[in-house]
């Protein structure tokens, strides 16, 4: 059967699996602890320390900036100023048109633009995170905002209710990082963002239609039937000198990101555009008068620095449940797209960032925001992108932007009184469309069709539903896939490779011969209450089939089953009557129940419940090789069918 000419090793050389020595709780507990919460060991540097080392160390573990600016030198700062400048040309624009998306006064987008990315410059780990606001999160707190308060009815309290709900996020965002509980965001898996990404950029796109087409009324609603519905019942208001100036600015946006695409080297062609754009269409409405004629513009816009705002901050009923909620959704949204920009980079650069630090800073930078009329910031990908392709150095580009935009502020401001709604609508659309990543899915869908449902799942929930709607489903659908992979683990059939001691699964390698007389298992999860029962099935399952092939095909009886449990790296209770119940199983048809591998976990607990002594020591075994041989050994020694009371001899073979 292939296997005809190996040598089984000799019965007496067979190594036995150890019962690893009894650990004391407190002990277990603490290891436990730390693998849950300090995976990367941050107090390793602090070990042998002197006492002012160890203070030194601390400070610059919450605050980088005292670890990177002693180093820091005249070239670093040439490249950090021009990368600042660049991402200031940038900022400033998508500032203003983000808080109009969130429905916010505009002046709100510098505010944003000018205290968070100096809170983050001192506290961030990367150096390459451009931190202003983003779309997505803008979108989503116009929405859940909007549900309680009419931002037209009620500009102040909506105003109010943005910056509680921007402190909520960073006490949220801040906890996680000090709590060392950043492991919640891996719960939206890449394509859960991939898709709740898409259908928010796709909302964001149809939400500019109002300004692009210069409707007065629109939809409060974010859902595509909604929009579409309010687009077609005012088709007699469209406005065409709106619209025409709307779809030339985003054909120039597009033109040139394609162009600095395909010529890196031009990559500030891409990242002045915006500032081109408004400077462009606020000469244009300036000169020709449109605003006469229905281009909406911007306004006034209040010159100088943000104004405090911690005396605005709204905590009563009813108005505290929906800032909060707001601040915990919009914040784990935020935190995922900072966190996972910065690892981007990182990776690109060849150094490390440290996630939970991350959390700390980005909400330190949200607290304080909302302290001085700030709204949610985060690290958005358009941004540290132009950010890195300018080649910064360090976080200090994050200044030089913050001083840009407080110069814009103290001065500039008026120079916006003539920007068209349109051309912002232009600015978020162009920024919007490279959020949509089609190619993704497309991958999603060649590698794995699951999580194409899932990214699926959460683009139709956000575009057909409501932002919210698109993320409880793509969470719902991801943590029931983690679910099913708990409670359905696969199990394989192994089989002999011929000519080798090596045992494979049979599926992957066709080649592979089944062993007669043997069943060998392969449990490829954790033994948990959730999949026991799973399990007992499946392996009496296993045990019916390979007997129904026995009888097919006239070979040797079925004497053992063999459990590879190498993959196995814990079980409970209920995971351990499971394996006592197949245990018995076995027993009732004549069989043996044989173990190979146990962990050092499973050994333990396999012992405590005095499951080893039910099923014998003899029976366990350290590699799949060592118990077909030791299986073969009894096969070719004793009659078919051994029950354990004729095999004892085995042990004092």
């Amino acid at each position: 059967m292939g296997n005809a000419d190996y040598a089984y090793p000799n019965v007496e050389c067979v190594h036995r699996v150890a019962i690893p020595p009894p650990q004391h709780f407190f002990k277990s507990l603490k290891y436990s602890l730390k693998e849950t919460f300090f995976p990367d060991d941050p107090f390793r540097k602090f070990k042998n320390q002197t006492t002012s080392k160890r203070f030194v160390l601390g400070l610059q573990y919450f605050f980088p900036i005292f670890e990177w600016a002693p180093k820091y030198t005249l070239s670093f700062f040439k490249s950090d100023f021009i990368a600042g400048i660049t991402i200031a040309s940038l900022a400033i624009p998508q500032g203003i048109s983000y808080a109009k998306l969130a429905n916010l006064p505009p002046i709100l987008g510098l505010y944003s633009s000018f205290i968070p990315p100096l809170i983050y410059a001192m506290m961030g780990s990367s150096r390459d995170l451009a931190v202003g606001t983003v779309a997505v999160g803008s979108l989503l707190m116009s929405s859940m905002l909007g549900r309680v308060v009419n931002f037209n009815d009620n500009p102040t309290l909506f105003l109010h209710l943005a910056f509680t709900a921007t402190f909520f996020a960073g006490v949220f965002q801040a906890s996680l990082g000090l709590f060392r509980l950043g492991f919640i965001v891996d719960f939206l898996s890449h394509a859960t963002i991939v898709g709740f990404m898409g259908g928010a950029a796709t909302v964001v796109c149809l939400q500019q239609l109002k300004s692009i087409l210069g409707l007065d009324h629109f939809t409060h609603h974010a859902d595509l039937v909604s929009v579409m519905h309010s687009v077609f019942t005012q088709t007699h208001q469209w406005r065409w000198e709106s619209a025409v100036l709307g779809c030339c600015f985003i054909f120039f946006l597009l033109v040139t990101r394609y162009f600095s695409k395909r010529q890196p080297k031009f990559f500030w062609v891409s990242a002045m555009a915006p500032l081109m754009s408004v400077i462009l269409g606020s000469l244009l409405v300036y000169l020709t008068h449109a605003e006469k004629h229905g281009v909406q513009v911007i306004g006034n816009l209040k010159k100088g620095l943000n104004p405090p705002s911690m005396m605005d901050l709204v905590f009563v009923s009813p108005y505290m449940g929906t800032a909060m909620k707001t601040g915990v959704i919009t914040g784990i949204i935020a935190l995922a797209e900072g966190i996972a920009v910065g690892r981007s980079f990182a990776m690109f650069k060849n150094y490390h960032i440290d996630g939970n630090k991350e959390m700390i800073a980005i909400g330190t930078m949200n607290i304080f925001g909302s302290f001085t009329s700030c709204y949610l910031t985060t690290g958005p990908f358009s941004r540290s992108a132009v950010n890195y392709n300018a080649g910064c150095k360090t976080a200090a580009s994050n200044i030089v932007m913050s001083i840009a935009v407080m110069l814009t502020l103290l001065f500039l401001t008026p120079l916006f009184h003539f920007t068209p709604l349109v051309v912002l609508s232009a600015i978020i659309v162009s920024a919007m469309l490279g959020l949509i990543d089609y190619q993704a899915a497309i991958h999603l869908w060649k590698i794995d069709k699951f999580d194409f449902f899932v990214c699926f799942s959460a683009y139709v929930g956000v575009v057909f539903g409501s932002v919210e709607i698109g993320l409880v489903i793509a969470v719902a659908v991801s943590l029931l896939r983690v679910l099913l992979f708990i409670a359905r683990p696969r199990t394989f059939l192994l089989g002999n490779i011929p000519n080798s001691a090596t045992y494979r699964n049979v599926e992957q390698y066709p080649n592979a011969n089944h062993v007669p007389g043997i069943l060998i298992l392969e449990i490829d999860a954790p033994i948990y209450f959730p999949n026991a029962s799973y399990l007992r099935e499946r392996i009496t399952r296993w045990i019916d089939e390979e007997e129904d092939r026995i009888k097919a095909t006239a070979q040797t009886s079925l004497q053992y089953v063999i459990m590879d449990m190498t993959a196995v790296a814990n079980i409970d209770t209920s995971g351990i009557s499971m394996l006592e119940e197949c245990n018995k199983t076995v027993d009732r048809r004549g069989l043996q129940l044989v173990l190979v591998n146990p962990g050092s976990e499973v050994m333990k607990k396999l012992n405590k419940s005095k499951f080893i002594d039910e099923l014998g020591h003899k029976w366990i075994y350290l590699t799949v090789e060592e118990a077909v041989g030791a299986c073969n050994f009894m096969l070719q020694t004793y009659k078919p069918n051994p029950m354990k009371d004729e095999s004892e001899g085995w042990n004092n073979a």
